[in-house]
């Protein structure tokens, strides 16, 4: 079962990334065998997962959610999509 997860860091920034596992994954970023980014800023905690039927999708969706701003990944994680839309307007028009 594929999920994408977002944790918080220590030092407030926000890592993305996915995993077939997402209830183990905090332990497993806190013992610091999750790369050397979250092994540098432990203690992490799950602030964010959600479940995708394919492996496919899951890696769509984390290397989408890579390219978005910290702001936009925070209204994400409080489930305010007010600020989410906001945030996704096209600027360049």
């Amino acid at each position: 079962m594929p999920w994408v997860y977002i944790l918080r860091c220590s030092d407030d920034s926000l890592y993305v990334g996915h995993t077939l596992d997402v209830g183990s994954r905090e332990d497993f970023h806190n013992e610091g065998r999750g790369g050397l980014y979250t092994a540098r800023r432990r203690p992490v905690r799950v602030v964010y997962s959600e479940h995708h039927d394919a492996l496919k999708d899951a890696l769509a969706r984390e290397r989408q959610l890579k390219g978005w701003t910290a702001a936009k990944k925070e209204a994400l994680i409080a489930g305010n999509q007010d600020s989410l839309k906001r945030l996704s307007r096209c600027r360049s028009g």
